[in-house]
């Protein structure tokens, strides 16, 4: 009777196991099906729509391209367990001080290299004060929000008007297809490497999941956290600078709900919000071409109602929940991952 009891009880184990891990499959694989379905919804609505579909691709990688590459910089903030909600405004007077840059020596080399400079600087003085004052990073992310606004600001009243310009016409021989998929592959190829290869990526997967464990195992989470934000600053840098050759006309209210598409697209591309090991580069990919996709099928199937844009965003919200409802399954009735 013993003998049988055990064997039912490590039968009934077994089983939960199995379950489990089906759950865990089903929630890592989800975010890649919804990109398949999203894809196959874009394009069976814009056949029937009768839209154009190469101008609507280009569309939808205008729309996506920024998003997936500042979303791939900042996997390496929210991987730790961090957030950083200043990335909209930082992407904003980087992208300002670039076009300035630009407006004084003409060339797209010293855009580029202000854009980065800039947003590197700012996403380091955000990881210097959450080191020195030993605040949360989110606390000084905040902070920064406020600052990165008012400076933004004095950029604009710089020209003596309600804007930033750049000559139109350099605008659109730079903003391409070719240059946005050379920037994107680029960077994203650039923090594969460092984030699957090398000791970055482990470390900070390590203080995301405990970062108790993380500091007694003699781990430096202030030199991480530098190294994280340096990552997401040239991500952002980048991100302004396809913005500037994508709105040559720059004001306080550019690159606004960045930081909030951002936030949505990892959540879409299965980005545990609380970080750790089942962190993964390529769920800012899958999260804002989804969320492109999502959008450009949604403009194209309500473009005749007069409320479709908030039709748009209600599905939208609903898909999210929905997104977080199967990330979180795998891990109901056991231990949360912090």
């Amino acid at each position: 009777m013993h003998d049988l009891t055990t064997t039912t009880r490590e039968r009934d184990k077994k089983s939960a196991a199995t379950s489990a891990r089906r759950r865990d499959r089903l929630a890592s694989l989800a975010p890649l099906a919804g990109l398949l379905v999203l894809a196959i919804a874009f394009v069976l609505v814009g056949s029937l729509r009768g839209v154009n579909m190469a101008y609507s691709v280009q569309t939808l990688v205008n729309q996506s391209v920024i998003i997936v590459i500042i979303a791939t910089g900042a996997i390496f903030i929210f991987a730790m367990g961090s957030f950083d909600i200043s990335l909209g405004a930082s992407t904003l007077v980087a992208a300002m001080t670039g076009a300035l840059a630009y407006n004084a020596t003409s060339s797209i080399w010293v855009l580029l290299i202000v854009c980065v400079i800039t947003a590197v600087v700012t996403s380091l003085i955000s990881a210097t004060l959450a080191a020195v004052f030993n605040l949360p990073v989110f606390v000084t992310t905040v902070a920064m929000l406020s600052v990165l606004g008012a400076v933004a600001v004095a950029l604009v009243q710089t020209t003596g008007g309600a804007q930033i310009r750049i000559d139109s016409s350099f605008a659109r021989e730079y903003d391409t297809l070719e240059m946005k998929f050379l920037v994107a592959g680029v960077f994203i190829l650039l923090c594969f490497f460092l984030f699957n290869v090398t000791r970055l990526g482990r470390v900070e997967k390590l203080i995301g999941g405990n970062p108790v464990t993380a500091k007694l195992t003699g781990l430096s989470m202030k030199k991480t956290a530098i190294a994280a934000f340096a990552i997401a600053g040239l991500g952002v840098g980048l991100g302004a600078f396809l913005t500037v050759l994508r709105t040559p006309t720059l004001t306080t209210t550019t690159a606004t709900d960045i930081g909030m598409n951002v936030l949505v697209a990892m959540v879409f591309g299965g980005m545990p919000i609380s970080g750790g090991a089942r962190t993964r580069i390529y769920a800012a990919l899958i999260g804002g071409l989804s969320m492109a996709l999502l959008n450009q099928t949604m403009t194209t199937l309500l473009s005749e109602s007069s409320a479709g844009n908030g039709i748009a965003q209600i599905v939208r919200a609903i898909l999210f929940l929905v997104v977080v409802w199967i990330a979180v399954a795998g891990h109901r009735g056991r231990l949360l991952p912090r």
